[in-house]
Order: structure tokens, then sequence, then C-alpha cells
């Protein structure tokens, strides 16, 4: 391994030796003719001799000498002297002078034998590979593509040093200013060599202190609270601004201007900034020299409007300071922004506001005149969209809400732009440009677009106590073929439910504002004990339907949706676990007393012709990804228009976004829902909606809790012994330890109404993590779901007689045999409430009772936290959530994630 630095200095002392090579010949060429001088003193001095005429040597050939992987003739193209120019010592020189500033050769010398010159080279090496060692915070794919110097290149020296200044650039914007390069070369076989970069990487330079001198109306700890950058401390670990950063140290004086200026300070200013790095080169120390000046209030505030618009007076009324309030810099900059957009809603798109200031030294006040300059009224020159490869022009144009020949209107402008972000086809925070037209009155309106994958290929897993494993996959195309149409396919699997959809959805038909979409669907939901470990199926629930839906714009904000859906639905349970033949008759049927009552009510198969309507209002910035704004929408449903099902549905939901600055963004969303049956003459003891009409609460509407974990349900209770004496009655479980204890049955049977809120803040985190697509946010969930018909519940326990909902004797059981089976005496003729007959089964081990629970209004809460990323690999979501208030049959789950990927 050979050092750079001894190379280094032989070449810088080359120079040296051959000035003092040229002095030394000179002064011995001299010497003979200075004795002669001497022992000719005194003499006559002889008559000058005639100039020697000098014969200049002409350059027969050039021959090149050491060549390994460069052509002599591309090594004679580098220089200027060629056969037949005169020979000096210049231009030797110069050709060494030529053959350095390639630096393709570590050594170059020229050679002239009589005419005949050779230049003996040395090429310089080609890199074999470049070696980073000792780099651990940064790793080789962030520093190589920063250097210059790669593999198969010819080594320089320059580039070297280069490289050695850039990757200690590089630590230092990682906060590490005591980092290291040391640069080493391996010599290979056949004029290759290794580049190795011995880096010491060091700690990182934390801001160690901030001190703030000169500041008399606020406290250092305020004012650090308004800088970026804060001190490591121990409660600070999680920070990534407590590193030094030069461009974080000129920003935070900005942002003291900022404070100082809506505090009143007009006058203040940032004397010196100095950081200063500790001896040990660990942290810094960073001083602020400031002069805060006088506080000033708001004197006399006005508008001057050269436009012919807009009335001074009531404009100058409208404004939201007032003479006397302390002096805001942050409430003119939005003043003047205000008054800017209103002056572009009336069409002058080049109006110019410029706020004029006289300060009044003897009263600290200061006046401020908004001018509103003379300008044309503008209209729309042309509409230009660029950039779209695979997105069609009519696309993006059919989101303007302004049209070429139209007056500028900035409000427009904004609505135009928020549709198009809304389409999520092209780059976050896309804006419509505005261009000067032909003449002052014109301007163009340009759309540059970038677009991004619409493509989307959704992955989810989760696990809960329900499901265990939860399983989802999709592929969504959200412009197909250009057009801005939809088209998805769905697939999810899990022990609880499988689906499979397939969509597609046109929103303009004919290049009409007329929307239009069709789902075609199968569902298949399997519902089981959550608790028993043997996960026997209560009941199965397969649907079959096709939904066609027609939508089209009232106002710029509402638009009416209207939809007709067709299911068909099929409810069974499993005839070996549940069905008996108690009539001995050879027919099968659904035992109540092998299952709940609901479940054998809910057997069948029925049809379901839906007719809905919507209307909905938005004014988001974004449908994906919304700041501000807000949404509403209600729903109803009627089916009974044919089929065997007959109902009316509604549902209301909404939501607010607000951004509260710094990148926080807060938003407020609910629903409610509620479903009246249209059955006539229902049994006593049966709900008005059936089972698989009712609504269901849990995982995901409200976090914290597992699917359908929340809402009313029924849980089987048994019976034990706890004396051993078969004439006493048997003692029932309570309701907490059967659901402690893995209850065999415990159904959820659904509601007639619900309510769903949520509240939830995106926090915004460093500019590393934002470069990650992280986005963490705190959430609060509140819902409920209830109003039910309570069912008819069985209890059978030992040495008791039963009856039904209307009082008739069922059995009375005489005691137990010699293998603790119920003995039972059936009343004769004994009739359920519905007439049929009424002959109970009991089978060894059914000693249970059933209990209704979770028909409560009665709010569930749940808080948590949550994070979005956007890995390599897709968007990923992982909820972890606490039940802060349940009810009593509530299932809870802690986590969940998914995660997907785009094309």
């Amino acid at each position: 391994m050979t050092d750079f630095a001894s190379a280094a200095t032989r070449r810088k002392n080359a120079p040296a030796r051959l000035a003092i090579g040229l002095l030394a010949g000179t002064m011995l060429a001299g010497m003979p003719g200075l004795a002669f001088a001497q022992d000719e003193e005194g003499a006559e001095p002889a008559a000058p001799a005639p100039a020697p005429v000098i014969q200049q040597e002409i350059v027969q050939t050039i021959a090149v000498s050491g060549a390994q992987r460069l052509e002599p003739q591309t090594i004679l193209s580098y220089i200027e002297l060629r056969p037949g120019d005169a020979w000096t010592q210049a231009a030797g020189d110069e050709v060494l002078k030529d053959l350095y500033a390639t630096e393709l050769f570590s050594t170059a010398s020229v050679i002239n034998n009589n005419g005949n010159v050779v230049i003996n080279i040395v090429e310089n090496p080609v890199i074999n590979r470049i070696i980073l060692e000792g780099n651990r915070r940064l790793k080789n794919d962030k520093i190589l593509p920063e250097i210059k110097l790669a593999p198969r290149q010819i080594f320089t020296r320059s580039k070297v040093r280069a490289d050695v200044a850039r990757i200690i650039e590089l630590y230092k914007r990682q906060g590490r200013f005591a980092a290291t390069v040391e640069p080493k070369m391996v010599e290979l076989s056949q004029n290759r060599v290794d580049i190795v970069f011995e880096i010491s990487e060091g700690p990182k330079s934390k801001v160690r202190q901030i001190n703030i001198i000169g500041n008399e109306a606020f406290s250092d700890g305020e004012l650090r609270g308004e800088m970026v950058t804060k001190q490591a401390r121990i409660t600070s670990f999680l920070s990534s601004n407590t590193s030094y950063d030069p461009d974080r140290l000129a920003f935070d004086q900005q942002k003291l201007r900022q404070f100082y200026l809506t505090e009143g300070y007009a006058d203040f200013r940032v004397i010196s900034a100095v950081a200063e790095l500790t001896p040990d080169k660990r942290d810094f120390i960073i001083t602020y020299v400031v002069e805060e000046g006088e506080r000033y209030k708001f004197g006399e505030v006005a508008v001057d409007s050269q436009l012919r618009d807009f009335d001074d007076d009531a404009m100058t009324q409208r404004l939201p300071m007032q003479g006397g309030d302390w002096y805001d810099a942050k409430l003119v900059e939005d003043t003047v922004e205000q008054l800017t957009e209103l002056a572009g809603t009336f069409g002058y798109a080049f109006a110019d506001v410029a706020p004029q200031f006289s300060r009044n030294q003897d009263d600290l006040t200061m006046d401020v005149t908004f001018v509103l300059r003379q300008a044309p009224r503008v209209y729309v020159e042309r509409i230009d969209v660029n950039g779209n490869t695979l997105t069609q022009d009519k696309v993006v144009r059919r989101e303007f809400r302004i049209a070429e020949g139209d007056a500028f209107n900035s409000l427009s402008v904004a609505r135009s732009t928020a549709r198009i972000n809304s389409l999520g086809f092209f780059q976050e925070n896309f804006e419509v440009n505005q261009v000067e037209g032909s003449a002052p009155d014109r301007i163009v309106l340009e759309a540059n677009v970038e677009e991004q994958a619409t493509g989307e290929l959704q992955l989810s897993a989760g696990f809960s106590s329900l499901e265990s494993f939860i399983l989802a996959g999709s592929i969504r195309q959200r412009n197909f073929r250009g057009r801005g149409q939809t088209i998805g396919l769905s697939l999810n699997y899990s022990r609880f439910s499988q689906s499979a959809q397939v969509s597609f959805t046109e929103p303009y038909v004919f290049d009409r504002n007329i929307s239009a979409g069709v789902d075609i669907y199968r569902r298949d939901l399997n519902n089981f004990n959550p608790r028993s470990a043997d996960r026997d199926t209560t009941f199965e629930q397969s649907t079959t339907g096709l939904s066609l839906r027609a939508g089209v714009p009232l106002t710029e904000y509402i638009s009416a949706i209207a939809s007709y859906t067709f299911n068909y639905d099929e409810v069974s349970l499993d005839e070996s676990i549940y069905f008996s033949d108690r009539d001995g008759d050879g027919i099968a049927t659904c035992d109540p007393l092998l299952a709940s009552r609901f479940l054998c009510e809910a057997i069948g198969e029925r049809t379901s012709s839906i007719l809905g309507l919507t209307f909905n209002y938005n004014t988001l910035d974004s449908r994906l990804r919304p700041t501000r704004g807000e949404t509403f929408s209600w729903t109803t449903e009627f089916a009974g228009l044919g089929g065997s099902v007959k109902y009316i549905r509604s549902r209301l939901r909404g939501g607010k976004y607000w951004p509260l600055g710094s990148g926080f963004i807060f938003s407020v969303t609910g629903e409610a829902g509620w479903i009246k049956g249209l059955e006539s003459n229902v049994p006593a003891g049966q709900d008005e909606v059936r089972l698989t009409d009712r609504f269901f609460l849990g995982e995901p509407q409200i976090r914290g809790f597992d699917i359908r974990g929340v809402g009313p349900r029924i849980v089987r209770l048994n019976y034990f012994d706890d004396d051993g004496d078969p004439s006493t009655p048997l003692v029932s479980q309570t309701v907490e330890d059967a659901l402690a204890q893995d209850a065999r049955v415990d159904d959820a049977i659904g509601g007639r109404a619900y309510y769903l809120g949520r509240a939830e803040i995106e926090i915004p985190l460093g500019s590393g993590a934002r470069e990650l697509g992280l986005r963490p946010s705190i959430f609060l969930d509140v819902g409920s779901l209830f109003n039910v018909t309570p069912p008819l519940l069985q209890d059978f326990p030992n040495g008791v007689q039963r009856s039904d909902a209307d009082g008739n004797l069922l059995f009375e059981q005489l005691g137990t045999d010699a293998d603790g089976n119920p003995i039972l005496e059936l009343v004769p003729n004994a009739t359920a409430p519905d007439g049929t007959p009424n002959n109970p089964s009991i089978f060894p081990g059914t000693f249970f009772r059933e209990v209704f629970v979770g028909d409560s209004p009665s709010p569930r809460v749940s808080v948590g936290v949550g994070v979005n990323w956007n890995s390599p690999f897709g968007p990923f979501r992982i909820d972890l959530s606490h039940v802060l208030k349940s009810q009593l049959g509530d299932q809870t789950k802690l986590f969940s994630f998914n995660v997907g990927t785009s094309f």
C-alpha cells in the first residue's frame, strides 16, 4: 500500500531541482571566461568577435515509449510539437506540460537525440475497485454515487483529493464534523490499483448550547422554542434537530426575525450568529447576538385601490387589523395574499398589492396602506397540458373549472388544481402555473404534470384473536387506458370470510359529466365462536350480487348518485351439529337447543332488490390525502321493489380537516346509520330486520376492537355442579367467567342503529422521516351498535321447570342418570310460540343457559397511534390501539397492519 504523500512531495520538489541544475550549469559555463579576464587584466581590450550563428535543430521524428493502453498516435495528439518544428528546451517543457495536463500519466520525460525526440511515459494505473472502510453511518450506496473515482477509470491524484473532500462534506451534512478520510492505494498487476478510503466517522456533532445575547422582551427558552435547531438533552434523543446544520442556522435567524415581527418589533435584527466547534470536535456552541428595538402598534391602516371594481372604504373596514393593535408582519403578509386572491376573483390575474409602511418614531406606531396598483382585467388565452405520456389531455382538461376565453378567476383556478390533485394520477402538490400571454390582458394556464403510478397491487395482512391471520389482495388500475377509468379485482380470505369482487367505473360517460359503474361480487361469511378453541361454525352466509350506479353533479361541490343492487343470500347451518330429528319422521330440522333460536330463524334463501340514492358534498383539497376542507354524504336505500326482503336503511357520513401549521393536520370524521324493517306479522322474539341486513361494528371501523367485536351478542353460560350432589340444582357461570374461559357460543347478532366518530392528528417528522414517507398519527375512536329485539333465550339447568316466552310449560327435569345426563319429562302437546311442536332434545353435557349482552348505546372508546409509511415495497400502515371503555361481551384487539405496492 503506497502513501500518496511521498509521491506528491517528489513531484513538488522536481521543479526546484531543475532550477538548481540550470543555475549551476550557467555558473560553470561562465567560469573560464572569468579566469581569462583576470589573466589579461590591464591588457588592451580585443576587438569584439562577431556573434555566432545559432543553428536551430529541427525535429525529425517523435516516438513514444512506455505506452500500454493508449495508442502512440493518441498520445501524440495531446501535444503541439510536430516533426519539422524547431527543437528548443521550451518546446520540450511544453510537451511535458501538455502530457501532465491530461492526468493520464504518472511520469513523463522528453529526450532529443539529434532531432529524434523520444517521449518516455508511465501511464496512470486503472482503478480496479473502490473500497470504503469504516463507514457505518453512511453506507456505500450513499457515498459511491457522490465521488468521481469509479472502477475502470484512470486513476488521478486530483480526483482522489476531490473525493476525500466530498466524503468529508457528506459527513458534515450528517453532523459529523470530526470525520476524517485517509486514501490508500494498493498496487496490482497489469498496472491496476485498488483505492481504499479509510474513514473515521467520529461522533455526531450535537448542539450543546444555544446562547442568545441582547434579548429582554422574551426569555432564552421562548426564543429557542421558535428555532428548528434544538439543544442536545436527554429528553431529545429522538429528535434529528439537535445536530448542527449551517443551513438550519440561517433558517433559525429567519425564524427569530419572523417571531419578533409578529410581536410588533419592526426594527429587530440579528447582529451576528456564530457556531463554535468545541475543542474535542464533538459539539457546537451557537451564540446569537440580537437587537430587539422598540415595539410598535398599528397606526392608520387603509386600502388604496387603483382598480375600478373595489371600494377603498369598504375594503378598509374589512381589514383584519385595526389601529392600536400590536403590529404583526405575518398578518400584513396574509392580508396581501387575501387581497391578491380577491383581485384574482375579479379577473385581475396580475394584480400587484404593495403594502406601504410609515414608521412613526414618536408614538411608536406603524401606518400601513395596501395599494392595489392598476392592472388590466385578464382573460384566459390558452390552457396547455404538458408532461402527460399516458393520460389523455381530455382527462386533465375536463377537470378545469375555467375555459379558454373566460375571464380569469383565481378561485376557479384553485378549484381546478384541487380537482386535478384529487385524480391521484400526477405528482403531489400539483399547481396550475400562470404565464403571461401574447398581450397584457391575456394569460396562459399551464398544467405541467408528472405522471405517477396509478396501478395498485394491495396486499393486506392482520392478526386478531377472532380469525388469527387475515389475508387480502386487490389489483386496481385507476387510470385504465389513460382515460381516467377505474377497473379492479379484489380477493379476501380469512377463517371468518372470503370474498371476490370485480368493478368498473367510467367517470365521464360519452365525455359527459355523468359517471357510471358496475360491481359484481361474491361474499362468503363463516360466523364462528371466536373464543372457543374448537372454532365451531355457527352459521354461513353466502351473498352473490350485482350493483349498478350512475352519478351526476348538481353543483360544483354537490353530486347525486343513484344505484340499484340485486343480492341473492343464502344462510345455512352445519346440519351434522345443529340439526336433529326429534319428530322421528326422518327429516332433520334446525334444533333451537343446539343452535340459538335466532340462527334457526335466519336459515333460508332470500333475494334483495335495493334502490339507493346518495347525496355527496365535498370541498376537500384532495380525495387521497386531504389537508383541508369538509365532506358530507347521505345515503338512503329501499329494499322491496321485488325480492323477498323489505326495509329502508339510511346512513350519514361527514368529516372535516384543518391544517394546524408546521405540517400538523387535524381531522374529525363521523358516521351513523339506522334501518327499519317493513315486514309485517313478525313472530314474537324475532327482530323485524333479518340478521344478514343488520349493521355490524368492529375492525376496521373502530380500531381497538375485533371484527364484529362491538354490539349485541348471545353468550352461552355452562352450568356446573359445585357440591357433587345430583339432587341439588347446578350453578351457572357468570358472563365474565364464560368469556374469560372461551365460551363455546358467542355470536354477534348485529343492530339496527349505530354511530361512529374519529378524531385524528397527523404528526409531521423531520426531513429524514419525510424522505422515508413516514406519517404518524394519534387517534381517538368512539362508537356503538345497538337496538335489536331481544331474542328468545334458552335455559337448561338441573331440577327445575322451564317454560316458553308465553308461559307454556315445556319440560321439567327430574334428575340425572348415572352418566350425569339430564332425565327430562316432556310436557305433552307443548308448542312453541309459532304453533309448531316443541319437543326439546337434551344431549349429554348440554347444561347451559343463554344471556343477551352488549345492546347498549353507551360509547365504546379507544385511543392509539398509527403510522403510514411509503416503504420500498409499498404503502404500509400499522395501528396500535388501547380500549378505554367497552361493554360486557365486546371483543378487543391490540394491533393491525397492512402493506401494498403500486405499479
